[in-house]
């Protein structure tokens, strides 16, 4: 039999689990509930005792006087809507795998009481079939953040996917790198480094790394400047590909006004607008202005600079011909 001192934790989970506004608990519920989980009969005054004790505590519990029914948890760490919509990015998030989405979920549902939690799993949500092979996602992350605040060097395996579409290391020998920063592009996580060996940044997914090992080797000092530099480096890597960035003018329809946004950000500089169309003047690197180009290709045309002009013009050429 349990002690009276587990009362007030077993209520708390009482509460937490199985009551909200639509399904509050009357005392003798609570009390035959707490029977059933401790093999102990208490009073109904033991009950409002430890309400009392919760609510000094700081738990928002509402009661009879309020309702007319009974006793809910009136506040929790996370409000439904934010459950549901943390559990809908995990499940359409193609960088965590099936594996780990599935138990993430389950986590962030168990804040929730069992019947609100039904309007997550009741509804039908398409398989998720793009899921990365990678289950290192979350310890990479752990690592990685690990490293950034401890100063020191990490070495990873950096993995791709062969003619047999699966994960395979890149090399055979680990990389190693200076991280720096961990930020999403392109909807996808990624670690910002340097290195001794080469100048300026490189990225790499977070979600394609494997056995990541914090090195006893300590990183260079990294300057205010190198901060700039590093944000100006991410904001201009559209879609992540690699090169140079440079600034780009594409003269785009209106109608796409909302992507280009969704992409560069509401602070993307509009140099004019005119005729249904408008100028956006965006830093980006050559592979990535032409693949957004290559997206839109009836709604944008890259104005400068003119070499990149050329370039996508070659290649719908290119194009053009392997079609006669």
């Amino acid at each position: 039999m349990a002690e009276k001192k587990h009362i007030s934790f077993a209520l708390l989970q009482i509460l937490q689990e199985e009551t909200d506004a639509n399904h509050p608990l009357s005392a003798n519920e609570l009390m035959k509930r707490i029977n059933r989980r401790l093999n102990l009969d208490i009073e109904r005054r033991t009950i409002y005792s430890n309400i009392d004790i919760l609510r000094q505590a700081g738990y928002d519990i509402s009661d009879y006087s309020e309702n007319g029914k009974g006793y809910w948890l009136k506040t929790r760490q996370f409000d439904k809507g934010e459950i549901l919509l943390l559990c809908n990015a995990v499940h359409a998030s193609h960088f965590i795998s099936s594996e780990q989405s599935d138990a993430l979920i389950k986590k962030l549902l168990g804040t929730l009481s069992t019947e609100e939690r039904k309007q997550f799993t009741d509804n039908v949500y398409l398989p998720n079939h793009q899921k990365s092979a990678n289950d290192t996602l979350f310890r990479n992350i752990e690592k990685i953040s690990e490293a950034i605040a401890e100063k020191k060097k990490v070495s990873f395996t950096y993995l791709r996917y062969n003619a047999k579409k699966k994960l395979a290391p890149r090399r055979n020998e680990p990389y190693i790198t200076e991280p720096r920063y961990i930020v999403y592009n392109d909807s996808r996580p990624y670690l910002i480094s340097t290195s001794e060996k080469h100048p300026g940044f490189t990225h790499w997914r977070l979600d394609r790394m494997k056995d990541v090992r914090i090195l006893d080797a300590p990183v260079r000092a990294f300057r205010k400047t190198d901060e700039t530099e590093a944000y100006q480096y991410a904001t201009g890597k559209l879609f992540m590909f690699t090169g140079e960035p440079e600034w780009v003018t594409f003269l785009c329809e209106e109608r796409i006004m909302d992507q280009m946004i969704d992409i560069f950000g509401p602070d993307m500089r509009i140099m004019s607008t005119e005729n249904g169309c408008f100028a956006a003047r965006v830093s980006t690197t050559e592979s990535g202005a032409l693949f957004l180009a290559q997206q839109f290709l009836d709604a944008i045309e890259i104005v400068e600079p003119q070499h990149i002009r050329d370039r996508f013009r070659e290649t719908l050429e290119k194009r053009l011909d392997s079609l006669k």
